[in-house]
């Protein structure tokens, strides 16, 4: 099991830009950010694979979000560009800690979860 924590929420202006990370305690295979509004069911935003890099991301966020990782820190970032109001949400990250085929996009995928960071985008 590894621990996760998030930081970097807070309220941003619409358009504007924020950054959030994510530290794991330890090694992981991959790590993915999903968000949460209230009344909503969780819903992906990026992913990335630790030792190789590679990402994936929602149509909602692609161009302007990017997920990248430290290894060295065992942390993972995801920058947020021209953010929307509808973004407005709890950002969790989660890892994953083995490989294998999986979808990268559902929460069942993942084996830990952070406790959330907030994120609001005034209009």
């Amino acid at each position: 099991q590894v621990q996760l924590v998030e930081s970097g929420g807070g309220l941003v202006q619409a358009g504007g830009s924020l950054r959030l990370s994510c530290a794991a305690s330890g090694r992981t295979f991959s790590m993915a950010w999903f968000r949460q509004a209230p009344g909503k069911e969780r819903e992906f935003v990026a992913h990335i694979t630790m030792p190789g890099g590679g990402t994936y991301y929602a149509d909602s966020v692609k161009g302007r979000f990017t997920i990248s990782r430290d290894n060295a820190k065992n942390t993972m970032y995801l920058q947020m560009n021209s953010v929307k109001p509808e973004g407005t949400a709890d950002y969790y990250c989660a890892a994953r800690n083995s490989a294998g085929i999986y979808a990268t996009n559902r929460p069942a995928s993942y084996d830990d979860w952070g406790q959330g960071t907030q994120v609001t985008v005034s209009s």
